[in-house]
């Protein structure tokens, strides 16, 4: 199986979540082993930022990234629709300091890829792999991890309003199955809402964006695209944030109620300790008679960061 990135440049506009102001999002393709690259435009010029978990900065309303003056917040769908398409190569042009939040799921930037096409390049992928299980905990949050050719999630959540409650989904991400998700929207309730506007926080939220709801009822007028659409966007936030690393990451894992924050700290735990957790594979290819794949060690991560902020939803 070999590395792929897209055919074609292509760029859109939207509204950033936190200033409430139109922002530029531009993506193009890019060569072999480069990742996924951001480069940021700041009053000092552009900065490129290749995602790693240690220079996530914020994870309150939505995962943000930076270094020294740069910075670029909403990562998580992108992230997700390039990890969930198979897209291992690119470079993303970011600015105003935020991805546009669209309409708050992954579904515009799968549908940008799919115009920009999708080129199969030369060099073979090389994927993270979970080697020994894990369990990781904090305040009734928990995300288990255990090796697994391909990534698997079961996701569960609880939220005490009536019309979430309990809800589970279990997804083996394939370019395919990623649809399951991409279309789920992120939500939030209105007091909430009502509290962050009155900060002059999440400017550009809006139902256009977001799943509102009140102590009993869904605000948007068009309703929910899938009954359990609550848990699908998560499962959706988990795909973008564990595209954290420099390589995609295979495993199963098992998520009950965690956020941006409990998701980041994961990956700090499993990357500082990376000889432990990690072990890169480099893909065999699928026409070939089944090998073991080539197992190079993974390298040693840095310490954790101090625990970030808890995310909202």
């Amino acid at each position: 199986m070999t590395q792929t990135t897209i055919s074609q440049p292509i760029e859109c506009t939207g509204v950033g979540l936190h200033s409430g102001k139109t922002v530029r999002l531009g993506l193009r393709s890019a060569p072999e082993n480069t990742g996924i690259i951001f480069h940021v435009k700041t009053v000092h010029g552009l900065r490129e930022i290749a995602p790693r978990p240690d220079i996530v900065t914020d994870t309150g309303l939505a995962t943000t990234l930076g270094t020294g003056d740069a910075r670029v917040s909403t990562v998580e769908h992108l992230l997700a629709a390039i990890r969930g398409l198979g897209i291992d190569n690119i470079h993303i042009d970011a600015e105003g300091g935020e991805i546009p939040i669209m309409d708050g799921s992954a579904a515009p930037f799968v549908l940008f890829l799919g115009k920009a096409g999708i080129t199969r390049q030369n060099a073979p992928r090389k994927v993270l792999r979970i080697k020994k299980p894990i369990s990781f905990s904090r305040d009734g949050k928990s995300i288990e991890a255990f090796p697994h050719n391909g990534f698997s999630v079961e996701y569960s959540i609880k939220f005490p309003h009536r019309l979430i409650g309990s809800q589970k989904m279990r997804l083996e991400l394939t370019p395919r199955s990623f649809a399951d998700v991409s279309r789920a929207r992120t939500f939030g309730f209105l007091h909430e809402v009502e509290y962050l506007h009155s900060k002059g926080l999440a400017l550009g939220g809006s139902l256009d964006n977001a799943i509102v709801l009140d102590e009993c009822s869904i605000l948007n007028k068009e309703g929910l695209r899938f009954a359990d659409e609550f848990v699908r966007h998560k499962v959706l936030d988990f795909i973008g944030d564990m595209a954290m690393l420099n390589r995609p990451l295979h495993g199963r894992f098992v998520v009950s109620c965690s956020g941006h924050a409990l998701n980041n700290e994961f990956l700090r735990t499993i990357t500082a300790n990376a000889h432990t957790y990690l072990e890169t594979i480099t893909l065999a290819d699928p026409i070939q008679d089944a090998r073991r794949p080539s197992i190079i060690p993974a390298p040693t991560g840095r310490k954790p960061a101090p625990q970030p902020m808890p995310s909202i939803a």
